[in-house]
């Protein structure tokens, strides 16, 4: 597994959501590992403290402002990636928004498409503009953000449930349509991770984040670098034969 010694030296790295929480751990970590870095968010403002983060660390990095859910805003990113850094080897297309708690038949058709064009959407854009890249230079590696909700049903999450789920399965199915290709795509479906979107999702209360942990068998949230480790590793040529994986990493949650 590449590390802190640069085995990613030379190789470009792209991630959405990289403003903040998993997104911007796994941004250093592709740094640290000796990557250089397109920062792709909605918050300008992240961006551009995940990149002071990475080059005060004596990383390189690009901010680009990114919404996945606007395909001009998708292929400009990437094109910014390339015109700065002349290649694309690693994708991490991890932006995301959740679900406010909601039965299924109460869910407005806004709500529904404003998590779907997100969630799902955004993944399919991204690797839409992402692959004919990698084709370009004879291969790369994708990894996709999914979440406990794509291998198992939540109460109140039928948007998210069903955008996730999707996710799984473009996931798989672009796997097996580019694994001859040398292009390597699979997802990463993480539990409870302490995050911004944690805090959101408990009402940012110790009695709310309590009744989050107790479900969790190891006694704790994730914290975003374990899940950016896996992400590093997914990229890595010591994953070159994982082809459309879902690794879930939820502290023993789906067991």
């Amino acid at each position: 597994m590449p590390n802190d010694n640069g085995g990613f030296a030379g190789k470009v790295a792209f991630v959405t959501g990289g403003g903040t929480g998993i997104g911007r751990a796994a941004a250093q970590a592709f740094a640290r590992a000796g990557a250089s870095v397109v920062v792709a968010d909605v918050s300008e403002r992240g961006n551009q403290e995940a990149v002071r983060l990475i080059e005060g660390a004596g990383g390189r990095a690009l901010a680009v402002k990114c919404d996945v859910s606007r395909e001009e805003d998708v292929k400009t990113a990437l094109d910014k990636a390339v015109e700065a850094f002349g290649r694309l080897d690693f994708a991490f297309n991890n932006a995301g928004v959740e679900q406010p708690l909601t039965p299924a038949a109460d869910i407005t058709a806004e709500e529904w498409d404003r998590i779907v064009d997100i969630d799902l959407r955004g993944v399919f854009l991204c690797m839409k503009h992402e692959i004919p890249l990698m084709l370009r230079q004879g291969g790369g590696a994708i990894v996709n953000t999914g979440s406990g909700a794509a291998v198992k049903g939540i109460a109140g999450q039928a948007a998210y449930c069903a955008a996730k789920f999707g996710m799984i399965g473009l996931t798989k199915a672009a796997a097996l349509d580019y694994a001859s290709s040398k292009i390597r795509v699979n997802a990463v479906c993480p539990g409870y991770v302490d995050t911004p979107m944690m805090q959101r999702f408990t009402g940012g209360t110790p009695e709310g984040r309590q009744n989050v942990i107790d479900n969790v068998p190891v006694g704790r949230p994730a914290t975003p670098e374990e899940i950016a480790a896996a992400v590093v590793w997914l990229c890595s040529d010591a994953a070159v034969y994982v082809i459309g994986h879902a690794m879930v990493i939820d502290g023993g949650q789906t067991v």
